[in-house]
């Protein structure tokens, strides 16, 4: 018994020529350098929603291309500029108007198009102007991009409807898979874009790249952007012409005169490693670790036993010494229930055991591989009564 004609399926797929993304998963990956590269600035913090929203709007590209939608796909895409082009207005207008730029962009009040806020950025952003001009000949590209993508939006060109252009198409690999190489083309052009237009905001992506800058930095939310992604969707020919920036120059003679940190201390900074073995060399450079790092620190060279050190907040600390649980999972839970125990002393966790430790009103957890003695722990609460194992600024 043949189904029953269904008109809804008939009228959807009529015209609809689902096609596939080569390496679709590699840009995936790739769009995780945009979504890491989180700035700290306090008064620029909503371009990360930006840069979330973005990378989010060139996934929705990808996935209504292979499900046929391709000017949907292209709008999305498009979208994305946009995007990016507003968060760089809202970070580089005039101080002034800045607050109340942002207030009329949250309560969709009357806010430039595209072609406004670009002529005002070109103009009149301090950032922005400086980079357009070290990079003409970039921007001159997304400008032809942007056109090349606004064919597909505005249905201009009889490619661009689904009557005429996949009901020629079905059977024609060669022009289908042209087709698929321009779409990819724009979606990677769109990537690179947005990864630059990230770069107005400040230059950490690329900055940091710089052993010298990675050394003389604090621990930042910025992961930079790897030299695949680099050579892949933006070139070394647009990276160096940046690195020319009144941003980027203003931010690398900021830092070049700070205190280079030493590797085992950029391990405590960046990476949340504490080598026990190069206690001393870290100590040397106390004056660059915040109070909890420190007292980290402190706990690590406290026995051979402490593999991993927890603050109050959750994170957390681990040391040359293999902890011997079998898992990594942490459950704020258990922390809460030792905070509220009577014994918090050598509590049993996996195959290891958990230590509560309060220090200038704060917890701190040690995970340890062994029982502490009752020498160890009593050694433990002269600690946190002297100062002398990490220094005055404890």
């Amino acid at each position: 018994m043949s189904e029953p004609f269904d008109i809804i399926k008939n009228k959807r797929d009529r015209d609809i020529l689902p096609l596939k993304i080569k390496d679709k998963s590699q840009y995936y990956e790739d769009l995780n350098n945009i979504e890491d590269s989180w700035t700290g600035r306090v008064d620029a913090f909503i371009a990360n929603t930006f840069m979330m929203e973005a990378s989010k709007l060139l996934i929705n590209s990808m996935e209504l291309f292979e499900m046929g939608y391709f000017d949907c796909a292209f709008y999305s895409m498009r979208q994305s500029l946009e995007l990016a082009t507003t968060m760089v207005y809202l970070v580089d207008v005039d101080e002034s108007h800045k607050k109340q730029k942002l207030k009329t962009w949250k309560n969709q009040g009357r806010f430039p198009m595209y072609k406004e806020m670009h002529d005002y950025l070109a103009s009149r952003g301090n950032v922005y102007r400086d980079i357009k001009n070290k990079l003409c000949w970039y921007f001159d590209s997304l400008n032809s991009l942007s056109n090349k993508i606004n064919k597909y939006v505005h249905k201009q060109g009889e490619n661009t409807f689904y009557i005429l252009r996949n009901r020629f198409l079905n059977a024609d690999e060669e022009k289908n898979k042209k087709f698929i190489d321009e779409y990819e083309f724009c979606l990677q052009k769109c990537i690179g874009a947005v990864a630059v237009f990230r770069l107005t905001v400040d230059p950490f992506p690329i900055l940091l790249k710089d052993k010298d800058m990675y050394n003389r930095t604090p621990d930042l939310l910025t992961s930079t952007y790897s030299d695949d992604f680099i050579e892949r969707y933006i070139g070394a020919d647009v990276i160096d012409a940046y690195k020319k920036s009144d941003l980027y120059n203003g931010t690398f003679n900021s830092i070049i005169n700070e205190e280079e940190r030493k590797p085992c201390v950029v391990d405590v900074i960046k990476d949340n490693y504490i080598d026990k073995e190069k206690i001393g060399q870290i100590l040397e450079q106390k004056h660059l670790l915040s109070n909890s790092a420190l007292i980290a620190v402190a706990l690590a060279s406290f026995s051979y036993k402490v593999a991993k050190i927890y603050t109050s907040g959750l994170s957390w600390y681990f040391t040359s010494t293999e902890s011997k649980r079998n898992t990594f999972n942490m459950d704020s839970r258990t922390f809460k229930d030792l905070d509220q125990a009577l014994v918090r002393h050598n509590v049993p966790y996996d195959q290891a055991y958990l230590t509560c430790f309060q220090f200038n009103g704060d917890n701190y957890y040690i995970e340890h591989n062994e029982v502490f003695t009752e020498q160890e722990i009593a050694t433990m609460d002269l600690l946190k009564k002297s100062s002398s194992c990490v220094g005055d600024k404890v």
